[in-house]
């Protein structure tokens, strides 16, 4: 008996008896449960797909080198040295997802059960023929229908979480000074947060950064990226980051006297060669 079946069949005989008993109630709750957990994915095929899912994302950023769009002026050694430390955060972001989509699951069924006893409590001893049957099976059957597509959404997120956690890693260790923020607002169907729209293409200094080490820059206007939430650290965000690694990188307002100086002397020493 399929998920729906059962549903059905809970929904047909509540109706024709009523809440006669709290046993009647306890068993067809079993049985939905039951039914509901059998109907899902197993946990090993859960975490096959999303291994491959989150794998296909940290090849096409690490393995085949499209980490760099992110990080215009980086080294390759960089990157090759830092991979063991990428390649954990692959298998705890697999690890993260899957216990979120588990919490999700049983949320949801609960959320069923939930439902169903408040439609079966409230159908009186001896039946009904005034119950709305096919409503009752839609809003009991509407958590569980939703989960493929909750489920998507989750490792969809944890894929922009993972490239944003990568990108993270290369910066800290490669030596970035500042980040362009990236929205795509633009695209079609996004619902993007409106104040990540307002910091599209705007430079945001790293505090912690060499260069305001030795006093070459200076927050511009965007002011510091710690004191804003990171690209996909809120859930379904798909904002992006464009690290930057020198002087000649960063906005004119974002350089203090010394570093204008140094980048002129820098620039005029590159002209002799």
């Amino acid at each position: 008996m399929t998920f729906y079946e059962t549903i059905t069949a809970a929904i047909n005989d509540m109706a024709r008896h009523g809440y006669d008993s709290q046993r009647r109630l306890d068993e067809w709750v079993a049985r939905i449960r039951k039914s509901a957990t059998s109907s899902m994915v197993s946990k090993y095929m859960l975490e096959k797909s999303l291994r491959a899912t989150l794998a296909a994302i940290y090849g096409k950023l690490v393995t085949r080198g499209g980490v760099f769009k992110y990080h215009p002026g980086v080294s390759r050694f960089t990157v090759e040295r830092l991979k063991p430390k990428m390649r954990s955060e692959l298998d705890r972001r697999i690890a993260a997802s899957a216990n979120l989509i588990t919490l999700n699951r049983q949320s949801s069924i609960e959320k069923t059960l939930q439902r169903f006893s408040g439609w079966a409590t409230s159908v009186p001893a001896g039946g009904t023929t005034q119950a709305d049957k096919p409503e009752a099976k839609a809003s009991v059957h509407r958590a569980l229908k939703q989960l493929p597509f909750e489920e998507r959404r989750v490792a969809i997120d944890q894929g922009h979480k993972l490239i944003s956690a990568i990108n993270e890693i290369v910066a800290s260790d490669g030596g970035a000074i500042a980040v362009e923020w990236h929205s795509h607002w633009r695209q079609s169907g996004y619902n993007y947060r409106e104040d990540h729209k307002e910091r599209d293409g705007k430079t945001y200094l790293l505090r912690e950064s060499w260069a305001r080490a030795q006093g070459l820059v200076k927050a511009g206007p965007a002011g510091f990226y710690e004191d804003i939430t990171k690209p996909a650290e809120e859930p379904f965000c798909r904002c992006t980051g464009v690290y930057l690694y020198s002087l000649g990188q960063l906005p004119e307002d974002m350089l203090t006297q010394k570093g204008k100086d140094k980048l002129a002397a820098v620039r005029e020493k590159l002209k002799g060669l």
